[in-house]
């Protein structure tokens, strides 16, 4: 177990009146020193008699509790760390002891994994309390320093505490000012300005500044009516910082510094001189008598003039340096000295320089007059330039393109830096490439057109962008990579715009950029990426709320699509009948004013148009229907076409070629301003058209048109769904015999593949991956042709039922055939398989449709089902009652004992004598003969309770037969 970190004098009191508590803080190694009690009040007399770092008590002691020792401790160490590990603690005992202040809680059953850990948190808590100790201390022995007044403060200035020095100065006590203003306290009113300064340094403090001020206290009268001496003191307010970095408090302390400030005063008075000549040393000194004649001229005086100082001297009079008329006698007689005065001089080289001038009254050797002059030209040009980047500045705040901010940097600068050749690239993202977005007149007179550069380092501008670093040239001429020799510019800067591009100047004088040239050209082109920045920022702003904005039209479609979806899939299942069907799909895609209007038609072969089924919205539909020609022949109109190409039909604009078709300007008078129709089509059955219209342009985006092309899907299906169930009623049907020749019709080619006569009568049995038929065999032995099926990828098991002696040319097979199977194809539709004939010559393939199915769409089914294929016959059958007990018969059994009696009866087991035993057809089946037994009772039972007890028919025939 890993010990506890803990540091030199560190103690920890265990209180414990067995050896179990103990042996677990020994087993944690705890490198503390180790004070234990037996008791609570040993403990508490311990506490009293030294330092403790840390308490480790369990819960019952034999003179307290845990939690009575926990109230004690507290009462004498508010701070001092305690663990409470309770042997038998339960949910209720930690929560009174974490109500009560426990430090760390660990009860018996997690003391060897996290006692340690406890130990070492609580214990580095109590050495934390101990240097809280001993910072207060000292500074508390800072703070009572009997030569300094001292105060803490509110960060706002007000008096939280004072030392006794600072109370017995004005004869008060703490309780008296705690509160009050710092800077209205009796220390400071006898101050000069004392409050006014006072409050501007409290106010720095608070912002995190250490504030050194001096204040001299006004002279005031003794006890005895005489004049005391000023006192001047010297206050430092500090800003006190919490763990986050706050201020939370100031400490103000004042030291009387009176005799230091009469030391300075008199050395002042005493080195006049050199203190004037000291505090000048960086500016020019000039001294003359009153007819401007030199008398002391600064040696540095070359600095600014590029004279020298016996040149200087020469000149006579200091008229001919500065100019006459520099400053008025009268109002330097009147105030003994006049500061900045600003005046133009021209230097030995012929520059002109600004100078700041201050002039003073004194009486030095024979100079009556001392000039202080100092150069601030290059202060003047920065101010200047300075203000023409703010009018730049403003300029792009308002500029909404990369290349509008590109043409102001250039336009402003000559006026900026005084540069008259200025250029911009600007990155093309797309070509990786910086393409020339501004060009100044004067880089065109210079250098001429710049060229596109590829963001490499083989140029330099190209350079530049890569490496993000300004590039300034003396002589241009020097770079490596200089593109065009012939330029005439001379001097060069190469600055960044960030990612954007690069800011390019030149001058045709050598060694055009000194340090203000350059931080002036640096500031130009940060603004100017600046500028790059925010309008990027708003352009990606304006592109995400764009595509916010349209993603939010996208989930307002989705949403009420899906709303659609849901509510036409509950009518559709609770609809029975096909005309159910289609009022409900009507009404409820124009419900809450989804769409304006919506109906469903289908072809009416005799008349050769659409027939309406359904419509539902406006009350203007069905006029809009009865204006418009819906014939299948002649008709534009959207379902018509639909209709006859069973394609969807889109019409985003009704306005597009109002002309050209009449029953544009119809729909735009009822206001259907978009149009979609989409195919009532399920498994080639087409069941008629769906046409929605909308009161505005472009209503049907992508989803909405898929949604409704898949709705239109889905509601066929729920149509034949209908027609299915409607077809079990219908007594009327029609047949259909047609004649296929396909040698990939399975039948056909196990007839040609063995030579024989294959054949079923409808005795189908329909499942979800496909259909298992019981086949008639004639001219060939059944197991030749159930070897042949076996082969074939459609016929996923061939088995012999009957004929299986060598010598039989007939027989009967069962054939599992996979889907896609016609007969699932037509059973979708509610139309039956009933007969397959099929010799090696051709197919014979019978159907029977009911009345309410569309026997044209039956055939069509048939025809793409086979490569070549013939009807043969067609004509109208009625249900019998055979037919009717059959169905019943059928409904009644289960799919098992269907395929129980069906192999039983084909297989042989009901001839006399039986061709095969129970015994046989149940190994073939799978199951036992038992259950083989039980499923042929029930179907038996099941039959004969049909014929006897619904049918009626007497239960003694005999006389009859007589």
């Amino acid at each position: 177990m890993a010990s506890v970190r803990t540091v030199d004098d560190t103690h920890l009191l265990v209180v414990a009146d067995d050896g179990d508590l103990l042996s677990s803080v020994a087993e944690s190694e705890c490198d503390a020193e180790l004070l234990t009690a037996s008791t609570a009040a040993a403990a508490l007399e311990t506490l009293t008699e030294r330092p403790v770092d840390c308490i480790l008590t369990p819960h019952r002691l034999p003179d307290a509790s845990g939690l009575d020792l926990l109230e004690r401790v507290r009462e004498r160490e508010p701070d001092c760390p305690v663990v409470f590990a309770p042997s038998d603690g339960d949910e209720t005992l930690a929560s009174a002891a974490i109500t009560a202040g426990v430090t760390e809680y660990v009860p018996e059953d997690r003391r060897a994994t996290e006692l340690t850990a406890a130990l070492e948190r609580a214990l580095e808590a109590g050495q934390e309390r101990r240097e809280r100790r001993a910072q207060s201390r000292q500074f508390s022995a800072l703070f009572d320093d009997p030569k300094t007044y001292s105060w803490v403060l509110t960060p706002d200035g007000d008096v939280r505490r004072a030392n006794e020095v600072a109370l017995e100065a004005i004869d008060t006590t703490e309780t008296a000012v705690r509160g009050q203003s710092f800077a209205d306290l009796p220390w400071w009113r006898c101050a000069e300005a004392g409050q006014t300064v006072l409050e501007a340094a409290l106010e720095r403090a608070a912002a995190g500044e250490i504030v050194h001020r001096e204040v001299t206290q006004a002279q005031v009268a003794d006890e005895a009516g005489d004049a005391a001496d000023p006192r001047t003191l010297e206050v430092t307010i500090r800003p006190v910082y919490d763990d986050s970095e706050t201020v939370v408090s100031l400490l103000a302390r004042a030291t009387d510094v009176t005799e230091r400030v009469r030391l300075e005063q008199e050395l002042r008075e005493s080195e006049e001189l050199h203190r004037v000549t000291l505090n000048n040393m960086t500016d020019t000194v000039l001294i003359t008598n009153d007819a401007g004649e030199f008398t002391y001229v600064c040696p540095n005086v070359h600095f600014i003039f590029g004279y020298t100082d016996d040149e200087i001297h020469e000149m006579g009079t200091i008229d001919e340096l500065l100019g006459p008329d520099l400053f008025d006698r009268a109002a330097l007689e009147a105030d003994g000295v006049l500061t900045n005065i600003e005046c133009t001089a021209t230097d030995r080289a012929g520059r002109e320089r600004t100078l700041l001038v201050n002039v003073r009254e004194v009486s030095i050797q024979d100079g009556t007059l001392l000039y202080s002059c100092r150069d601030v030209t290059t202060r003047k040009h920065r101010e200047e330039a300075l203000t023409a980047l703010h009018r730049t500045t403003r300029k792009l705040l308002y500029a909404e393109t990369d290349r509008e901010i590109a043409d102001i940097i250039v336009e402003d600068a000559p006026e900026i830096l005084d540069l008259e050749a200025s250029g911009a690239y600007l990155f093309d993202t797309d070509d990786n490439v910086l393409r020339p977005a501004a060009v100044s007149s004067g880089l065109k007179r210079l250098h001429g057109p710049l060229s596109q550069r590829r963001a490499t380092t083989d140029s330099i501008a190209g350079g530049v962008f890569v490496e993000g670093q300004s590039r300034f040239f003396a002589d241009i001429h020097d770079a490596d990579t200089l593109s065009d020799p012939t330029t005439d510019l001379r001097s060069g800067g190469f600055v960044p715009l960030g990612d954007h591009g690069v800011f390019v100047v030149g001058s045709p004088v050598v060694d055009a950029f000194d340090d203000v040239a350059r931080e002036l050209t640096d500031l130009v082109a940060t603004t100017a990426a600046a500028a790059l920045d925010r309008v990027e920022r708003e352009r990606t702003l304006r592109e995400r709320d764009r595509e916010l904005k349209q993603r939010n039209r996208e989930l307002t479609r989705l949403n009420r699509v899906n709303e659609i979806i849901r509510e036409l899939d509950a009518a559709l299942v609770r609809a029975e009948t096909r005309a159910e069907i289609e009022a409900a799909v009507c009404e409820r895609l124009t419900s809450a004013d989804r769409f304006s209007f919506a109906w469903i038609g289908s072809s009416d072969v005799t008349d050769d148009r659409l027939a309406v089924n359904a419509h539902g919205g406006t009350g203007r539909g069905q006029d809009y229907l009865d204006s418009v020609s819906l014939s299948l022949a002649e008709g534009r109109e959207p379902a018509v076409l639909t209709a006859t190409t069973r394609d969807v039909t889109v019409v985003s604009n009704v306005v597009d070629r109002l002309h050209d078709e009449p029953w544009r300007s119809e729909a735009l008078a009822r206001e259907y301003q978009s149009i979609t129709s989409v195919p009532l089509a399920y498994d080639q059955f087409t069941y008629g058209v769906l046409t929605v219209y909308a009161d505005q342009p472009d209503a049907f985006d992508e989803v909405t048109r898929t949604v409704l092309a898949e709705l239109g899907e889905t509601i066929a299906s729920a149509i034949a769904a209908a027609e299915r169930k409607q077809a079990l009623l219908t007594d009327s049907r029609t047949r259909l015999e047609f004649d296929v020749f396909d040698d990939g019709f399975v039948f056909s080619r196990l007839a040609q593949a063995t030579d024989c006569v294959l054949s079923f009568d409808g005795g189908v049995r329909l499942h979800e991956d496909g259909a298992a038929v019981f086949a008639t065999v004639t001219n060939a032995s059944p197991d030749v042709v159930a070897d042949a099926a076996d082969e074939l990828v459609a016929v996923e098991r061939a088995q012999v039922i009957s004929g299986t002696e060598p010598s039989t040319e007939t027989g009967t097979i069962l054939l599992e055939l996979s889907a896609p199977f016609l007969a699932l194809q037509l059973a979708d539709h509610g139309v039956v398989l009933h007969s397959v004939e099929a010799t090696p010559e051709q197919t014979r393939i019978v159907v029977d449709v009911p009345q309410t199915v569309d026997a044209n769409a039956s055939i069509d089914v048939v025809s793409h089902a086979f490569s070549d294929v013939e009807l043969h016959a067609k004509r109208s059958v009625d249900r019998t009652a055979a037919s009717d007990r059959r169905a019943e018969l059928l409904e009644r059994l289960t799919d098992r004992q269907l395929e129980v009696v069906q192999l039983a009866y084909y297989g042989g087991y009901f001839e006399s004598p039986r061709d095969r035993s129970g015994a046989e057809i149940a190994d073939t089946l799978g199951i036992s003969p038992a259950a083989f037994y039980r499923h042929i009772r029930t179907v038996q039972r099941t039959l004969f309770t049909i014929l006897f007890e619904e049918i009626g028919l007497p239960a003694n025939t005999t006389s009859r037969v007589e």
